[in-house]
């Protein structure tokens, strides 16, 4: 694919295994899942779930950035929670990351997430 670019920030957390961060393919953006990591120091973020979750919007917002976009440029957003007890938080997170028309969304409950962490949210944008 000619026309395929690997995104990469400082701004973000560096790929904790073989991925890259997002790829861009013409106008649209599949960012990796994310973590609630610090980018400068590869920590899990405290502060229970609604930290984590404002932590992971950063990171994927900053990946956005640096693909020529925004987070208000994604279509669809797909959330994994250790317990579907925080939708309401990681809800209200949401809603203070975006703004309406809102992306389309899946939000699952898994076992586990890398880190022991809450929530990953990957994100597909059109720019």
């Amino acid at each position: 694919m000619n026309n395929r670019a690997v995104i990469s920030t400082a701004a973000a957390p560096a790929a904790i295994g073989p991925y890259s961060q997002a790829v861009k393919v013409g106008n649209t953006v599949w960012i990796s899942g994310q973590i609630p990591l610090d980018p400068e120091t590869m920590e899990v973020v405290e502060g229970g779930i609604e930290a984590e979750t404002r932590q992971v919007f950063a990171n994927l917002s900053a990946i956005a950035e640096a693909a020529g976009g925004s987070l208000d440029n994604s279509v669809k957003i797909n959330i994994s929670l250790t317990d579907l007890a925080n939708f309401q938080a990681v809800n209200a997170v949401m809603a203070e990351a975006f703004k309406e028309p809102y992306p389309a969304r899946a939000c699952v409950q898994v076992a586990a997430l890398p880190k022991g962490v809450q929530v990953e949210i990957e994100a597909i944008l059109a720019i």
